[in-house]
């Protein structure tokens, strides 16, 4: 719930640059609007001088003596102060730091499921700090805890890269993981789904297997040579001689009937 504005006593932000009145020292070194120094004025002239081009007399060095203003627009100044830095956090790149914990007697699956997590981390761009939780008379037995942080950073070392080795402090180990160079260009991704996509396609079913794969287009080119073709053709004439064979077959059954009706008769 937000605090209401009258119980908020923190000063208002404000802009202690000094420009126009404002600057109050009696003698200033001036650059123009163009970069030009013009060199050291009285206040009141640099003042009219800026005035005169219905720009702003701005205090750009105070520390310096006589203190440097230079004649600009102060509010597109401003403007563009604020896109620049507007840019520059959306370029930056904010990394979290996760945290799972383990259990030095934790069974198999509850080990599994926990990496699944770390591993997710890691591949959303996140740094983990992974804690190893000794209770009791488990703390005399530390090795328990480097046992499993050494087998989870192995398991997880295309995906992360330890940054900070395995501390015990207390009853707690920690160990902190950041994602790899892989997972930070986009590479690891990349491979994952080009294994999904090869897996895609039916057991047994090269040809589809192969179509939908943009990795294996040698198989294709060797489901579809002319060899393969002409076989198959071959296999369907070879198919067609048993269809004219059971016709005959058939002829002859009908005269089989025949006499057989005749000698009954």
């Amino acid at each position: 719930m937000p605090v209401p504005r009258r119980f908020d006593r923190r000063p208002p932000e404000r802009d202690t640059t000094r420009i126009n009145e404002r600057i109050r020292v009696p003698e200033v070194r001036l650059i123009d609007d163009e970069g030009n120094q013009v060199g050291v004025l009285k206040t009141p002239d640099a003042l009219t001088f800026a005035q005169e081009r219905d720009l702003d007399l701005v205090e750009v060095a105070p520390e310096a003596r006589p203190p440097v203003c230079r004649v600009l627009d102060y509010s597109k100044y401003k403007y563009e102060q604020a896109q620049k830095q507007k840019q520059a956090r959306k370029h930056q790149q904010q990394i979290t730091v996760r945290e799972i914990k383990f259990r030095p007697k934790i069974a198999e699956h509850d080990y599994d499921t926990k990496k699944h997590h770390v591993e997710r981390f890691l591949r959303h761009k996140d740094k983990v700090k992974v804690t190893i939780m000794f209770r009791g008379r488990e703390v005399t037995h530390p090795e328990r805890g480097i046992a499993i942080l050494d087998r989870l950073a192995e398991e997880l070392a295309e995906l992360g890269v330890v940054e900070q080795r395995p501390i015990q402090e207390g009853r707690n180990m920690t160990m902190m993981m950041a994602p790899s160079k892989a997972v930070l260009s986009g590479k690891a991704d990349h491979a994952e789904v080009a294994d999904e996509v090869f897996t895609a396609g039916e057991q047994g079913d090269v040809a589809s297997t192969a179509l939908q794969s943009p990795l294996d287009e040698a198989a294709v080119e060797a489901v579809e040579t002319p060899e393969a073709r002409a076989a198959a053709a071959g296999g369907d004439g070879a198919k067609a001689e048993p269809g004219d064979g059971s016709a005959e077959s058939t002829g002859a059954d009908g005269a089989r009937a025949d006499a057989s009706a005749d000698a009954v008769s």
